[in-house]
């Protein structure tokens, strides 16, 4: 008999290769090639490119009708705001965090609140139907019209759904699913890749909306093939610590609403509790104020949030440390040395360290005010004004930038009772906001001097 032709599949980046070899020639990753069975040519000579030839017919762009998308909220509004307002039917989501960081607790209320409005069903490929039921139990939901399919093997999903006809499908998790076309393991690169895209074009051609779980490796990043979060149309991340009862799902791409959004939630014992007003767990509760302390009016997606920054400034020895938690330890280092060359503001002795409360972490550069006035009062031992908030990107010649919608940070803060506020000119409000001061500043030698003369 012939034997099975096979290939070399990186896990890595799903790259192929004839024969196996020590390092990935399209990564450079070392040990990553696994064997898979090679899939059979689709067709060759004439035949193949008269298959090719058969194209679908070619439209307008201005002719496309370009209606909104129908959308279905899941009853979790700040899952909805992720998604851009709710589920639109044929999309395929995924989904992954942490093991333990509450995915399947959040699908399943999802499912639960779903199955009154549609048809659902839940695919679970890591536990039983009685494991499932005694969390549904645990949360409190009836479950009276949740469809369950304990099932890892694709072809018998497949037939499942397209037996069951539900609205809604949940997949937890991807990582474990198979096919029975290829003989690699579950999970691996080959495995996760075909189900993904047999998956994808089930829910485009019967309109069903299907939520892939994915598990994450130990840097965080979404394990399997790049081409994953390529075919799908929203990638969400559960972030948050488990020793924390705070949750964050973030977006990361959305082909049908805003990226960066992010919905906050508290975990309980009846599960997932969406946070209305997040920016009060991200301040801190001092009776009074007190040194490093600033408050940073950030931006996530479209909503503005109030995040307290503490910065701490102590003597450090030969070689002083910059350790940054939820910023970006580069960026820390560089607004150190303009904070010195500009407003005269010397740490090149002293160990700095930075953090942001509630474990949020912030990658805009509008954090910049914010930390170096934080860095500054705590160097001088001499606290912030009760009710003062700012933001402004910093750049290298010390100038202060300003932010996107800073109209918009300074309504909220001064809607949650701040008072005082240094921001970039550029974000000065042309009409006075009630009970806000406002002062606009271009460097940040001006910002230390309005800050000193506050305080």
């Amino acid at each position: 008999m012939a034997k099975d032709k096979s290939i070399f599949t990186c896990r890595e980046c799903g790259g192929t290769s004839a024969k196996w070899l020590g390092k990935c020639p399209h990564c450079g990753a070392w040990n990553t090639l696994e064997e898979t069975a090679a899939e059979p040519a689709a067709g060759s000579g004439k035949n193949r490119f008269q298959s090719l030839a058969r194209s679908q017919p070619v439209a307008t762009l201005a002719d496309i009708d370009a209606a909104d998308v129908a959308r279905t909220p899941t009853g979790q509004e700040e899952l909805d705001r992720v998604l851009g307002g709710g589920i639109v039917a044929g999309g395929v989501v995924l989904i992954g965090g942490d093991p333990g960081i509450g995915k399947s607790t959040l699908l399943l209320q999802a499912v639960d609140a779903l199955s009154t409005q549609m048809k659902v069903l839940y695919v679970t490929g890591e536990e039983s139907g009685a494991q499932i039921a005694l969390r549904a139990r645990r949360l409190g939901l009836e479950g009276r019209q949740v469809r369950v399919a304990a099932e890892i093997q694709l072809e018998r999903i497949l037939a499942t759904i397209e037996a069951e006809q539900p609205a809604f499908c949940v997949i937890d998790s991807i990582q474990t699913l198979y096919s029975e076309q290829l003989s690699s393991a579950p999970g691996s690169v080959a495995q996760v890749r075909e189900c993904a895209a047999q998956l994808t074009r089930t829910a485009k051609t019967g309109g069903c909306t299907i939520v892939l779980v994915g598990h994450v490796t130990k840097e965080g990043a979404l394990a399997g093939p790049r081409v994953l979060e390529h075919i799908v149309d929203t990638v969400l991340y559960f972030e948050g610590d488990t020793h924390s009862s705070f949750r964050l799902v973030r977006a990361i791409k959305n082909r049908f609403g805003a990226v960066n959004e992010i919905g906050v939630f508290a975990m309980t014992e009846r599960g997932l509790k969406g946070v209305t007003n997040p920016s009060a767990i991200f301040l801190s509760t001092h009776g009074d104020p007190v040194p490093g302390a600033c408050v940073l009016v950030t931006l996530e997606g479209t909503r503005p949030m109030l995040v307290e920054i503490q910065a701490l400034v102590d003597s450090g020895g030969p070689s002083p440390r910059r350790l940054s938690v939820g910023l970006d330890r580069d960026r820390l280092a560089m607004l150190l040395a303009v904070l010195h060359r500009h407003a005269g503001v010397a740490c090149a002795d002293q160990d700095v360290f930075v953090n942001a409360v509630g474990g949020v972490r912030i990658s805009e550069p509008a954090a910049d005010l914010a930390v170096l006035l934080a860095i500054q009062s705590s160097l001088r031992g001499r606290p912030l004004p009760r009710g003062f908030i700012a933001f402004g990107e910093v750049g290298l010649a010390g100038e202060v930038r300003p932010a996107p919608r800073g109209q918009e940070r300074l309504k909220e803060a001064a809607k949650l009772g701040f008072s005082i506020a240094v921001v970039p000119k550029a974000n000065a409000p042309k009409k006075p906001i009630e009970g806000l001061t406002v002062h606009a500043v271009e460097r940040i030698e001006e910002a230390i001097d309005v800050v000193r003369g506050l305080t």
